[in-house]
Protein backbone atom coordinates (compact mmCIF):
# COMPACT_ATOMS: atom_id res chain seq x y z
CA UNK A 1 0.00 0.00 0.00
CA UNK A 2 1.30 3.15 -0.92
CA UNK A 3 1.37 6.34 1.44
CA UNK A 4 -1.20 8.88 1.12
CA UNK A 5 -0.88 12.62 0.95
CA UNK A 6 -3.46 14.95 1.74
CA UNK A 7 -3.76 17.88 -0.84
CA UNK A 8 -5.22 21.15 0.82
CA UNK A 9 -5.72 24.02 -2.18
CA UNK A 10 -8.88 26.46 -2.99
CA UNK A 11 -7.11 26.14 -6.16
CA UNK A 12 -8.94 23.16 -8.46
CA UNK A 13 -6.31 23.89 -11.33
CA UNK A 14 -3.39 23.70 -8.40
CA UNK A 15 -4.75 20.58 -6.96
CA UNK A 16 -4.88 18.60 -10.84
CA UNK A 17 -1.49 19.69 -10.88
CA UNK A 18 -0.08 18.54 -7.34
CA UNK A 19 -2.72 15.10 -7.48
CA UNK A 20 -0.89 14.77 -11.04
CA UNK A 21 2.51 15.08 -9.97
CA UNK A 22 2.27 13.17 -6.70
CA UNK A 23 1.45 10.24 -8.13
CA UNK A 24 3.69 10.26 -10.55
CA UNK A 25 5.93 10.26 -7.08
CA UNK A 26 4.25 6.79 -6.42
CA UNK A 27 1.84 8.05 -3.88
CA UNK A 28 -2.29 7.72 -3.10
CA UNK A 29 -3.46 11.10 -2.92
CA UNK A 30 -6.26 12.40 -1.04
CA UNK A 31 -8.03 16.26 -2.14
CA UNK A 32 -9.72 18.48 0.19
CA UNK A 33 -10.30 22.51 -1.06
CA UNK A 34 -10.67 23.64 2.49
CA UNK A 35 -9.12 23.84 6.14
CA UNK A 36 -12.03 23.14 7.55
CA UNK A 37 -12.35 19.51 5.88
CA UNK A 38 -8.78 19.06 6.43
CA UNK A 39 -9.07 19.70 9.82
CA UNK A 40 -12.22 16.86 9.70
CA UNK A 41 -9.78 14.61 7.92
CA UNK A 42 -6.72 14.67 10.31
CA UNK A 43 -9.04 14.59 13.55
CA UNK A 44 -11.23 11.81 12.10
CA UNK A 45 -11.39 8.15 11.96
CA UNK A 46 -9.03 8.09 8.77
CA UNK A 47 -6.28 10.23 10.54
CA UNK A 48 -4.44 6.96 10.12
CA UNK A 49 -4.23 6.63 6.65
CA UNK A 50 -2.45 9.98 6.02
CA UNK A 51 1.17 10.22 5.78
CA UNK A 52 1.94 14.14 4.72
CA UNK A 53 -0.39 16.84 4.25
CA UNK A 54 0.48 19.58 1.27
CA UNK A 55 -0.93 22.50 2.82
CA UNK A 56 -2.11 25.67 1.03
CA UNK A 57 -1.29 29.16 3.27
CA UNK A 58 -4.47 30.90 1.87
CA UNK A 59 -7.42 29.88 1.49
CA UNK A 60 -11.40 31.51 2.16
CA UNK A 61 -12.60 30.50 5.73
CA UNK A 62 -9.81 28.79 7.57
CA UNK A 63 -6.14 29.17 5.75
CA UNK A 64 -3.33 27.42 6.49
CA UNK A 65 -2.01 28.43 9.70
CA UNK A 66 -5.63 27.77 10.75
CA UNK A 67 -5.45 24.52 10.18
CA UNK A 68 -1.45 24.41 11.94
CA UNK A 69 -3.04 25.88 14.87
CA UNK A 70 -5.52 23.85 15.09
CA UNK A 71 -3.71 21.11 14.79
CA UNK A 72 -0.56 21.50 16.51
CA UNK A 73 0.55 19.65 19.80
CA UNK A 74 -1.15 16.83 17.88
CA UNK A 75 0.71 13.34 16.66
CA UNK A 76 -0.36 13.18 12.85
CA UNK A 77 1.39 13.64 9.81
CA UNK A 78 3.80 15.86 8.81
CA UNK A 79 2.77 19.47 7.31
CA UNK A 80 4.46 20.89 4.25
CA UNK A 81 3.12 24.13 3.62
CA UNK A 82 2.83 26.00 -0.10
CA UNK A 83 2.54 29.74 -0.78
CA UNK A 84 2.28 32.07 -3.60
CA UNK A 85 4.17 34.29 -1.27
CA UNK A 86 7.65 34.10 -0.59
CA UNK A 87 7.77 35.80 2.64
CA UNK A 88 10.14 35.15 5.40
CA UNK A 89 8.05 35.50 7.52
CA UNK A 90 4.84 33.63 6.61
CA UNK A 91 7.92 31.14 6.80
CA UNK A 92 8.72 31.13 10.27
CA UNK A 93 5.46 31.40 11.31
CA UNK A 94 4.56 28.25 9.85
CA UNK A 95 7.31 26.37 11.11
CA UNK A 96 6.73 27.70 14.53
CA UNK A 97 3.37 26.00 13.84
CA UNK A 98 4.57 22.71 13.12
CA UNK A 99 5.34 22.82 9.69
CA UNK A 100 8.56 20.59 8.84
CA UNK A 101 9.45 23.17 5.26
CA UNK A 102 7.45 25.14 2.68
CA UNK A 103 7.23 25.32 -1.02
CA UNK A 104 7.10 28.59 -2.79
CA UNK A 105 4.41 27.82 -5.92
CA UNK A 106 4.74 27.09 -8.26
CA UNK A 107 7.40 24.39 -7.22
CA UNK A 108 8.73 22.27 -9.79
CA UNK A 109 8.53 18.45 -9.53
CA UNK A 110 11.93 17.99 -8.66
CA UNK A 111 11.63 20.20 -5.91
CA UNK A 112 8.67 18.90 -4.39
CA UNK A 113 9.79 15.61 -4.79
CA UNK A 114 12.67 16.41 -2.62
CA UNK A 115 10.56 18.04 0.14
CA UNK A 116 8.43 15.21 0.43
CA UNK A 117 11.11 12.85 0.73
CA UNK A 118 12.48 14.57 2.94
CA UNK A 119 9.80 15.43 5.42
CA UNK A 120 8.81 11.41 5.48
CA UNK A 121 11.95 10.07 6.28
CA UNK A 122 12.69 12.57 9.08
CA UNK A 123 8.79 11.35 10.26
CA UNK A 124 10.07 7.76 10.46
CA UNK A 125 13.40 8.62 12.14
CA UNK A 126 11.21 10.81 14.59
CA UNK A 127 8.70 7.49 14.65
CA UNK A 128 11.41 4.86 15.18
CA UNK A 129 13.21 6.92 17.93
CA UNK A 130 9.56 7.80 19.78
CA UNK A 131 8.79 3.90 19.45
CA UNK A 132 12.37 2.99 21.33
CA UNK A 133 11.66 5.53 23.80
CA UNK A 134 8.35 3.85 24.46
CA UNK A 135 9.50 0.34 24.01
CA UNK A 136 12.10 0.65 26.77
CA UNK A 137 9.36 2.23 28.87
CA UNK A 138 6.84 -0.28 28.46
CA UNK A 139 4.21 2.09 26.85
CA UNK A 140 4.65 1.22 23.24
CA UNK A 141 1.22 0.74 21.73
CA UNK A 142 -0.63 -1.00 17.99
CA UNK A 143 -0.36 2.47 17.21
CA UNK A 144 2.86 2.80 17.45
CA UNK A 145 3.49 -0.92 15.07
CA UNK A 146 3.83 -0.67 10.75
CA UNK A 147 0.67 -2.65 10.49
CA UNK A 148 -1.55 -1.02 8.48
CA UNK A 149 -2.82 -3.95 6.28
CA UNK A 150 -5.83 -6.13 6.85
CA UNK A 151 -4.00 -8.96 7.36
CA UNK A 152 -3.42 -7.18 10.84
CA UNK A 153 -6.59 -6.02 11.64
CA UNK A 154 -7.67 -9.31 13.58
CA UNK A 155 -4.84 -9.18 15.21
CA UNK A 156 -4.89 -5.75 16.72
CA UNK A 157 -8.69 -6.57 17.86
CA UNK A 158 -7.81 -9.36 19.48
CA UNK A 159 -4.80 -7.28 21.33
CA UNK A 160 -6.89 -4.53 22.13
CA UNK A 161 -9.22 -6.71 23.91
CA UNK A 162 -6.35 -8.70 25.74
CA UNK A 163 -4.90 -5.85 26.50
CA UNK A 164 -8.31 -4.92 28.74
CA UNK A 165 -8.27 -7.81 30.71
CA UNK A 166 -5.22 -10.32 32.88
CA UNK A 167 -6.26 -13.29 30.57
CA UNK A 168 -2.96 -15.34 29.45
CA UNK A 169 -2.15 -14.52 26.18
CA UNK A 170 -0.52 -17.30 23.82
CA UNK A 171 0.70 -15.72 20.79
CA UNK A 172 1.25 -17.76 17.91
CA UNK A 173 3.10 -17.58 14.39
CA UNK A 174 6.55 -18.19 12.26
CA UNK A 175 9.56 -16.73 13.72
CA UNK A 176 10.50 -13.45 12.83
CA UNK A 177 6.53 -12.06 12.18
CA UNK A 178 6.81 -9.62 15.36
CA UNK A 179 5.10 -11.75 18.11
CA UNK A 180 7.57 -9.79 20.63
CA UNK A 181 6.20 -6.63 19.59
CA UNK A 182 2.25 -7.83 19.72
CA UNK A 183 2.99 -8.72 23.24
CA UNK A 184 4.65 -5.26 23.94
CA UNK A 185 1.54 -3.68 22.47
CA UNK A 186 -0.45 -5.71 24.73
CA UNK A 187 0.94 -4.08 27.73
CA UNK A 188 1.28 -0.59 26.39
CA UNK A 189 -2.74 -0.41 26.42
CA UNK A 190 -2.95 -2.10 29.49
CA UNK A 191 -3.23 -0.99 32.88
CA UNK A 192 0.23 -2.38 33.25
CA UNK A 193 1.96 0.15 31.00
CA UNK A 194 5.17 1.70 32.32
CA UNK A 195 5.63 -1.69 34.08
CA UNK A 196 8.54 -4.03 34.09
CA UNK A 197 8.29 -6.53 30.82
CA UNK A 198 10.66 -9.18 30.79
CA UNK A 199 11.94 -11.89 28.28
CA UNK A 200 12.49 -14.79 28.48
CA UNK A 201 13.76 -17.34 25.32
CA UNK A 202 13.11 -20.55 26.99
CA UNK A 203 14.74 -22.53 23.87
CA UNK A 204 17.86 -20.24 24.88
CA UNK A 205 18.45 -21.78 28.15
CA UNK A 206 20.47 -24.31 29.43
CA UNK A 207 17.66 -26.78 30.70
CA UNK A 208 19.82 -27.49 33.90
CA UNK A 209 19.44 -23.70 34.93
CA UNK A 210 16.04 -23.04 33.77
CA UNK A 211 14.63 -23.27 37.06
CA UNK A 212 17.07 -20.79 38.78
CA UNK A 213 16.68 -18.45 35.57
CA UNK A 214 13.04 -18.13 35.59
CA UNK A 215 12.21 -18.63 39.69
CA UNK A 216 15.24 -17.35 41.42
CA UNK A 217 17.45 -19.70 44.43
CA UNK A 218 19.04 -18.75 47.26
CA UNK A 219 22.29 -18.78 48.74
CA UNK A 220 23.72 -22.28 48.87
CA UNK A 221 20.69 -23.76 47.16
CA UNK A 222 23.52 -26.14 45.08
CA UNK A 223 26.60 -26.50 44.22
CA UNK A 224 27.89 -22.63 42.62
CA UNK A 225 25.11 -20.88 44.33
CA UNK A 226 27.37 -18.39 46.03
CA UNK A 227 24.70 -15.61 46.02
CA UNK A 228 20.86 -15.54 45.94
CA UNK A 229 19.17 -14.57 42.57
CA UNK A 230 16.35 -13.37 41.70
CA UNK A 231 14.29 -15.40 38.98
CA UNK A 232 12.31 -13.93 35.68
CA UNK A 233 9.22 -14.10 37.73
CA UNK A 234 9.60 -11.75 40.73
CA UNK A 235 11.35 -9.38 38.13
CA UNK A 236 8.34 -9.20 36.12
CA UNK A 237 6.18 -8.55 39.31
CA UNK A 238 3.70 -6.10 38.51
CA UNK A 239 4.45 -5.95 35.07
CA UNK A 240 4.63 -8.78 32.03
CA UNK A 241 6.51 -11.60 31.63
CA UNK A 242 7.08 -12.89 28.38
CA UNK A 243 7.80 -16.66 27.65
CA UNK A 244 8.89 -16.86 24.01
CA UNK A 245 9.38 -20.15 22.36
CA UNK A 246 7.50 -21.24 25.57
CA UNK A 247 7.31 -24.84 23.66
CA UNK A 248 10.98 -25.59 24.26
CA UNK A 249 10.31 -25.82 28.18
CA UNK A 250 11.28 -28.78 29.81
CA UNK A 251 8.50 -30.86 31.52
CA UNK A 252 9.96 -30.47 34.98
CA UNK A 253 9.88 -26.41 34.38
CA UNK A 254 6.20 -26.51 33.41
CA UNK A 255 5.06 -28.14 36.51
CA UNK A 256 6.18 -24.99 38.18
CA UNK A 257 5.02 -22.58 35.72
CA UNK A 258 1.61 -24.39 35.86
CA UNK A 259 1.55 -23.81 39.67
CA UNK A 260 2.75 -20.18 39.28
CA UNK A 261 -0.21 -19.57 37.28
CA UNK A 262 -2.55 -21.19 39.41
CA UNK A 263 -1.68 -20.37 42.59
CA UNK A 264 0.24 -17.01 41.86
CA UNK A 265 3.37 -18.13 44.02
CA UNK A 266 6.45 -19.27 42.61
CA UNK A 267 8.88 -21.68 44.47
CA UNK A 268 12.81 -20.38 44.12
CA UNK A 269 15.22 -23.26 44.63
CA UNK A 270 16.04 -23.69 47.91
CA UNK A 271 13.41 -21.36 49.15
CA UNK A 272 12.27 -22.29 52.87
CA UNK A 273 8.56 -21.18 51.79
CA UNK A 274 6.55 -19.99 48.51
CA UNK A 275 7.28 -16.45 47.17
CA UNK A 276 3.77 -14.39 46.05
CA UNK A 277 4.50 -12.76 43.11
CA UNK A 278 1.54 -10.40 40.84
CA UNK A 279 2.94 -11.11 36.56
CA UNK A 280 0.75 -11.08 33.48
CA UNK A 281 1.66 -13.77 31.21
CA UNK A 282 2.18 -13.72 27.69
CA UNK A 283 3.82 -16.59 25.54
CA UNK A 284 4.38 -17.31 22.00
CA UNK A 285 5.35 -19.74 20.19
CA UNK A 286 6.28 -21.24 16.64
CA UNK A 287 5.65 -24.91 16.89
CA UNK A 288 2.36 -26.99 16.36
CA UNK A 289 1.43 -26.76 20.78
CA UNK A 290 -0.91 -29.21 20.03
CA UNK A 291 0.89 -31.76 18.36
CA UNK A 292 3.68 -31.18 21.21
CA UNK A 293 1.20 -32.27 23.79
CA UNK A 294 0.30 -35.25 21.62
CA UNK A 295 3.79 -36.32 21.68
CA UNK A 296 4.19 -35.85 25.20
CA UNK A 297 6.21 -32.98 25.26
CA UNK A 298 4.28 -30.48 26.28
CA UNK A 299 1.69 -31.22 29.87
CA UNK A 300 -1.93 -30.82 27.91
CA UNK A 301 -3.33 -28.80 31.64
CA UNK A 302 -0.71 -26.36 31.03
CA UNK A 303 -1.22 -25.92 27.63
CA UNK A 304 -5.22 -25.09 28.00
CA UNK A 305 -4.05 -23.02 31.06
CA UNK A 306 -1.25 -21.04 28.71
CA UNK A 307 -4.01 -21.12 25.03
CA UNK A 308 -7.18 -18.83 27.03
CA UNK A 309 -6.70 -16.27 24.54
CA UNK A 310 -4.73 -17.23 21.41
CA UNK A 311 -3.92 -14.94 18.59
CA UNK A 312 -2.18 -15.95 15.26
CA UNK A 313 -0.14 -13.56 13.92
CA UNK A 314 0.21 -13.91 10.16
CA UNK A 315 3.18 -14.44 8.40
CA UNK A 316 4.33 -11.38 5.88
CA UNK A 317 3.79 -13.11 2.67
CA UNK A 318 0.07 -12.83 4.09
CA UNK A 319 0.01 -9.63 4.48
CA UNK A 320 1.91 -8.02 1.70
CA UNK A 321 -0.07 -4.83 2.58
CA UNK A 322 2.70 -3.88 4.61
CA UNK A 323 5.59 -4.98 3.39
CA UNK A 324 6.20 -1.04 1.25
CA UNK A 325 5.79 0.10 4.68
CA UNK A 326 8.32 -1.40 6.62
CA UNK A 327 10.93 -1.76 3.85
CA UNK A 328 10.56 2.29 4.11
CA UNK A 329 10.91 2.29 8.03
CA UNK A 330 13.92 0.27 7.64
CA UNK A 331 15.44 2.12 4.76
CA UNK A 332 14.79 5.08 6.55
CA UNK A 333 16.50 3.93 9.88
CA UNK A 334 19.42 2.02 8.42
CA UNK A 335 20.14 4.88 5.84
CA UNK A 336 20.82 7.48 9.04
CA UNK A 337 22.89 4.73 10.94
CA UNK A 338 25.07 4.49 8.02
CA UNK A 339 24.95 8.23 6.75
CA UNK A 340 23.59 7.64 3.59
CA UNK A 341 21.70 9.82 1.05
CA UNK A 342 18.99 7.22 0.18
CA UNK A 343 15.69 8.81 -1.39
CA UNK A 344 13.57 5.41 -1.35
CA UNK A 345 13.46 2.56 -3.95
CA UNK A 346 12.98 1.89 -7.21
CA UNK A 347 10.28 0.36 -9.09
CA UNK A 348 11.41 -2.79 -9.63
CA UNK A 349 13.16 -3.26 -6.28
CA UNK A 350 9.84 -2.31 -4.42
CA UNK A 351 8.01 -4.60 -7.32
CA UNK A 352 11.32 -7.44 -6.45
CA UNK A 353 9.93 -6.87 -2.39
CA UNK A 354 6.52 -7.47 -3.07
CA UNK A 355 6.57 -10.43 -5.23
CA UNK A 356 9.02 -12.34 -2.66
CA UNK A 357 7.36 -14.73 -0.23
CA UNK A 358 9.67 -13.91 2.63
CA UNK A 359 9.98 -16.76 4.59
CA UNK A 360 12.31 -15.28 7.29
CA UNK A 361 8.93 -12.95 7.66
CA UNK A 362 9.70 -9.25 8.88
CA UNK A 363 13.24 -10.16 10.13
CA UNK A 364 14.23 -11.32 6.89
CA UNK A 365 13.21 -8.34 5.26
CA UNK A 366 15.12 -6.25 8.08
CA UNK A 367 18.31 -7.78 7.50
CA UNK A 368 17.67 -8.00 3.31
CA UNK A 369 17.38 -3.99 3.88
CA UNK A 370 20.21 -3.63 5.93
CA UNK A 371 22.49 -5.39 3.97
CA UNK A 372 21.24 -3.51 0.57
CA UNK A 373 21.81 -0.26 2.07
CA UNK A 374 25.27 -1.37 2.92
CA UNK A 375 25.66 -2.13 -0.50
CA UNK A 376 24.45 0.92 -2.00
CA UNK A 377 25.93 2.94 -4.08
CA UNK A 378 23.31 5.36 -5.56
CA UNK A 379 20.62 7.52 -4.54
CA UNK A 380 17.46 4.73 -4.86
CA UNK A 381 17.71 0.91 -4.02
CA UNK A 382 17.35 -1.16 -6.96
CA UNK A 383 17.00 -5.17 -8.04
CA UNK A 384 21.22 -5.30 -7.90
CA UNK A 385 21.12 -4.41 -4.20
CA UNK A 386 18.94 -7.48 -3.39
CA UNK A 387 21.15 -10.83 -5.24
CA UNK A 388 20.00 -13.25 -3.39
CA UNK A 389 16.44 -12.03 -2.94
CA UNK A 390 16.24 -11.29 -7.12
CA UNK A 391 18.01 -14.86 -7.51
CA UNK A 392 14.50 -16.75 -5.78
CA UNK A 393 11.71 -14.64 -7.61
CA UNK A 394 10.79 -15.39 -11.23
CA UNK A 395 11.33 -12.79 -13.90
CA UNK A 396 13.99 -11.16 -11.68
CA UNK A 397 17.74 -11.29 -12.00
CA UNK A 398 20.68 -9.51 -10.14
CA UNK A 399 24.41 -9.80 -10.77
CA UNK A 400 26.18 -10.48 -7.50
CA UNK A 401 29.44 -8.48 -7.39
CA UNK A 402 32.31 -9.87 -7.65
CA UNK A 403 34.51 -10.65 -4.82
CA UNK A 404 37.77 -8.21 -4.00
CA UNK A 405 40.97 -8.75 -5.52
CA UNK A 406 43.21 -11.28 -3.48
CA UNK A 407 40.03 -12.62 -1.62
CA UNK A 408 38.86 -16.53 -2.34
CA UNK A 409 35.79 -18.22 -1.37
CA UNK A 410 36.40 -21.64 0.09
CA UNK A 411 35.79 -24.18 -2.66
CA UNK A 412 33.29 -26.22 0.43
CA UNK A 413 31.40 -22.70 0.82
CA UNK A 414 27.78 -23.18 -1.32
CA UNK A 415 25.69 -20.84 0.95
CA UNK A 416 24.45 -18.86 2.32
CA UNK A 417 21.47 -18.79 0.15
CA UNK A 418 19.09 -16.62 1.81
CA UNK A 419 19.36 -13.14 4.08
CA UNK A 420 19.67 -13.68 7.44
CA UNK A 421 21.83 -16.72 6.78
CA UNK A 422 24.56 -17.57 9.50
CA UNK A 423 28.36 -17.32 9.01
CA UNK A 424 28.68 -21.04 10.03
CA UNK A 425 27.23 -22.60 7.96
CA UNK A 426 28.30 -26.19 8.61
CA UNK A 427 29.93 -28.68 6.47
CA UNK A 428 27.49 -31.06 4.85
CA UNK A 429 27.47 -34.64 3.84
CA UNK A 430 25.21 -35.78 0.71
CA UNK A 431 23.40 -38.89 1.90
CA UNK A 432 22.76 -41.07 -1.07
CA UNK A 433 19.89 -43.31 -1.52
CA UNK A 434 20.81 -47.59 -1.69
CA UNK A 435 20.06 -50.84 -0.03
CA UNK A 436 17.72 -50.40 2.76
CA UNK A 437 17.01 -46.74 2.85
CA UNK A 438 14.05 -44.86 3.13
CA UNK A 439 12.23 -42.58 0.82
CA UNK A 440 14.82 -39.67 1.47
CA UNK A 441 17.75 -41.80 0.81
CA UNK A 442 18.60 -41.92 5.06
CA UNK A 443 19.84 -45.22 5.88
CA UNK A 444 17.44 -47.17 7.81
CA UNK A 445 19.62 -50.73 8.60
CA UNK A 446 23.63 -50.84 8.84
CA UNK A 447 26.01 -52.60 6.74
CA UNK A 448 25.58 -55.52 9.06
CA UNK A 449 21.82 -55.17 8.40
CA UNK A 450 21.14 -54.35 12.00
CA UNK A 451 18.61 -51.26 12.38
CA UNK A 452 20.65 -47.86 13.18
CA UNK A 453 20.09 -45.96 16.49
CA UNK A 454 17.30 -42.78 16.22
CA UNK A 455 20.17 -40.20 17.23
CA UNK A 456 22.07 -41.71 13.93
CA UNK A 457 19.42 -40.98 11.45
CA UNK A 458 18.02 -38.09 13.15
CA UNK A 459 21.82 -36.53 12.65
CA UNK A 460 21.61 -37.30 9.00
CA UNK A 461 18.44 -35.77 8.45
CA UNK A 462 19.64 -32.94 9.75
CA UNK A 463 22.89 -33.04 7.39
CA UNK A 464 20.56 -33.49 4.68
CA UNK A 465 18.09 -30.40 5.44
CA UNK A 466 21.60 -28.58 5.93
CA UNK A 467 22.64 -29.53 2.61
CA UNK A 468 19.55 -29.19 0.55
CA UNK A 469 18.99 -25.32 1.67
CA UNK A 470 22.65 -24.55 2.29
CA UNK A 471 23.00 -23.87 5.85
CA UNK A 472 19.88 -21.26 6.21
CA UNK A 473 19.19 -22.29 10.20
CA UNK A 474 15.46 -21.00 9.52
CA UNK A 475 14.60 -22.31 6.68
CA UNK A 476 16.23 -25.67 7.98
CA UNK A 477 14.09 -26.06 11.18
CA UNK A 478 11.11 -24.83 9.34
CA UNK A 479 11.57 -28.04 7.07
CA UNK A 480 12.21 -29.89 10.08
CA UNK A 481 9.49 -28.64 12.23
CA UNK A 482 11.79 -27.80 15.24
CA UNK A 483 12.82 -24.74 17.05
CA UNK A 484 15.83 -23.07 15.92
CA UNK A 485 17.18 -23.23 19.29
CA UNK A 486 16.79 -27.17 19.27
CA UNK A 487 18.34 -27.13 15.94
CA UNK A 488 21.17 -25.30 17.05
CA UNK A 489 21.43 -27.97 20.45
CA UNK A 490 21.64 -31.03 18.32
CA UNK A 491 24.16 -29.39 15.93
CA UNK A 492 26.46 -29.59 19.24
CA UNK A 493 25.30 -32.77 20.15
CA UNK A 494 26.41 -34.32 16.79
CA UNK A 495 29.16 -32.41 15.72
CA UNK A 496 27.56 -30.66 12.76
CA UNK A 497 29.06 -27.15 13.55
CA UNK A 498 32.13 -26.76 12.14
CA UNK A 499 33.08 -23.45 10.34
CA UNK A 500 34.20 -23.00 7.50
CA UNK A 501 37.51 -21.69 6.94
Amino acid sequence: MAKRILIVDDDPAQRRILEETVKRFGFDTRSTHSGEQAVEILEGPDRGSISLVLLDLVMPGMGGMGVLERMKGQAGAPIIVLTANGSVDAAIAAIRLGAVDFVIKPASPERLEVTIQSALKIEALSDEITRIKKKSEGTLTFDDLIIRGEGMQRVIGLGKRAASSTIPVLIEGESGVGKELIARAIQGESERAGRPFVTVNCGAIPENLVESILFGHEKGAFTGAVERRVGKFQEADGGTLFLDEVGELPLEAQVKLLRALQEGEIDPVGAKKPVKVNFRLVSATNRDMIQLVKDGRFREDLYYRLNVFPIWVPPLRNRSEDIADLARHFLARFAAEEGKRLSGFSEDAMKLLMTYDWPGNVRQLENAIFRAVVLADGTTLSVAEFPQIASHVEGFSAEIPPAPAGVEKPAAYTGPALIGAEDTVPQTVEVRPGSGTSALGIPAVTEHGEIRALEDIEADMIRLALGRYRGHMTEVARRLKIGRSTLYRKMQEYGLETRVN
